[in-house]
């Protein structure tokens, strides 16, 4: 497979930890692993990746205390105002899932602004997950088709795997070939169950400030030499 073809999604797990074993507060974590995103999205498009979905910020993590969730959306706004430019200087489309609910419009307003600025964009499609969740994705895509079937634009009848896949957040992306959790964690978090079934799966013990362009290149390498079966026999 050619890496242009690719589909990577990471779970960007250990700012906090990263901080607080160096006597640190959680939020500088979270903002040195704001800084690697820069690096990694660089070494994507640098290494020709197709796709690439970071998962930012879950629907579980609003149980955080209210400082460090208040720090963490003022660190998406730096962010976005910060690498617009480059974004979209790199070639970098950028596109956001997860429900919107819960963020406020001063966000709203600058995500929107980044996916019209980079809609254009052709090298990268980096999909960031804000406010999602799984379980919550699959809900809601339940509620929009029930809806049709309530208004008669669907029958019962006509509910099948591609058409929940058809109102998924993810609905215009690949499945993912490859998931990355950093930080030694084995747990997949809610992050692409039902787009995950059959990627690869790679839990990193490094954690996210410190998952190098180097380590990242090192993991596609290696997942080009894996045989991906998808349920069947490999043929020898």
């Amino acid at each position: 497979m050619e890496l242009f073809d690719m589909h990577v999604a990471i779970i960007m797990d250990g700012n906090g930890r990263w901080a607080t074993t160096r006597g640190m507060q959680r939020l500088i974590g979270h903002a040195r692993g704001a800084e690697r995103v820069r690096s990694i999205v660089e070494a994507a498009v640098d290494n020709g990746l197709g796709h690439l979905t970071l998962f930012a910020f879950s629907t579980e993590n609003w149980k955080r205390s209210e400082a460090e969730v208040k720090g963490l959306m003022a660190l998406f706004k730096r962010f976005i105002r910060a690498e617009k430019a480059n974004l979209f200087t790199k070639g970098v489309k950028v596109r956001f899932i997860g429900s919107r609910d819960g963020l406020d419009t001063a966000l709203l307003d600058l995500m929107d602004g980044l996916v019209a600025q980079t809609q254009d964009c052709a090298r990268l499609v980096l999909t960031i997950a804000i406010n999602y969740g799984g379980r919550d994705e699959i809900t809601r895509a339940i509620g929009r088709i029930a809806k049709k079937v309530e208004t008669g634009a669907l029958s019962s009848d006509d509910i099948t795997e591609k058409l929940v896949t058809d109102h998924l957040d993810t609905r215009d992306l690949p499945e993912p070939d490859l998931v990355i959790r950093t930080s030694g964690e084995y747990r997949v978090s809610n992050f692409l169950p039902w787009q995950s079934v059959y990627s690869e799966y790679l839990f990193e013990q490094t954690t996210w400030p410190d998952f190098t362009p180097e380590l990242f290149a090192s993991i596609l390498t290696e997942y080009k030499n894996r045989d991906r079966r998808y349920g069947a026999v490999l043929q020898k």
